[in-house]
């Protein structure tokens, strides 16, 4: 039985060489956002399906057994392209999402729903040195702020930037010695960040709360509804195993 394997994230890689090990034939759709990407085991796709429909003319072509969605928590398109192409084509479909970052003692998290709420949370603090690793697609919402802004991204970003920015490219996995030494000597006051999740991001928030800095955190958006969630890629493959064997 072959699998869809939807996103480009460290969890998709391992499903993907897990999937290999297991001799499970796989093929891994990437969004193609990212210039030099880091490529899963077994058959790879660059691109986008084009909309709901171009994904059920390429599931009804290519047949795979299942679909696994390992997308990035806040790739909230292919997620909804997902759950309506599966349950046209009625493959059965899981997501894989890592679970959810949560404070801990000495975390000072102001939690918002976007990046815009976390813009005029910054201008709301009167901050004058913030850290920003919310993605180079979201970057414009930070356009107008007075702060000097410190972005790291994995690829460089198209304008609008903030008039005072430094920018890093940058992909992680990151060390917790590492970040508290980037927030430190950059004098940053604030944090702004989105609830990713997973190990490869995490010492950053743990470097902000020993320096005592505040961090936005952007909430994730709600998953499709109706749709089997695993948090591990070994229960990825047991959800795979049961398709295998009763078809669901």
């Amino acid at each position: 039985m072959a699998v869809l394997v939807l996103g480009g994230t460290a969890q998709a890689r391992m499903l993907a060489q897990r999937c290999a090990h297991e001799s499970i034939p796989t093929v891994s759709s990437l969004a193609g956002r990212v210039r030099d990407p880091a490529l899963p085991a077994g058959e790879v796709r660059i691109g986008g399906f084009g909309g709901v429909d171009g994904l059920v003319d390429w599931l009804r072509a290519a047949r795979p057994g299942a679909i696994i969605d390992a997308t990035h928590p806040f790739a909230q398109a292919i997620s909804r392209h997902a759950a309506a192409a599966a349950e046209v084509t009625g493959i059965p479909l899981c997501t894989l999402v890592r679970p959810e970052w949560t404070p801990g003692p000495g975390d000072d998290w102001q939690l918002v729903d976007t990046v815009d709420d976390a813009a005029r949370r910054i201008a709301d603090h009167a901050v004058d040195r913030v850290f920003i690793t919310t993605g180079r697609r979201d970057l414009a919402a930070f356009a107008h702020l007075a702060a000097w802004c410190l972005i790291r991204v994995v690829d460089p970003p198209a304008p609008p930037l903030p008039a005072r920015h430094q920018l890093i490219t940058d992909r992680g996995p990151y060390e917790f010695d590492a970040e508290r030494t980037l927030l430190r000597d950059n004098g940053i006051e604030m944090l702004v960040t989105k609830n990713s999740g997973g190990a490869h991001t995490r010492p950053k928030l743990d470097a902000a709360a020993e320096l005592g800095l505040p961090v936005v955190m952007v909430r994730r958006p709600p998953l499709p509804t109706g749709v089997t969630t695993v948090e591990t890629v070994e229960a990825a493959l047991a959800w795979l195993r049961g398709v295998e064997a009763h078809g669901r």
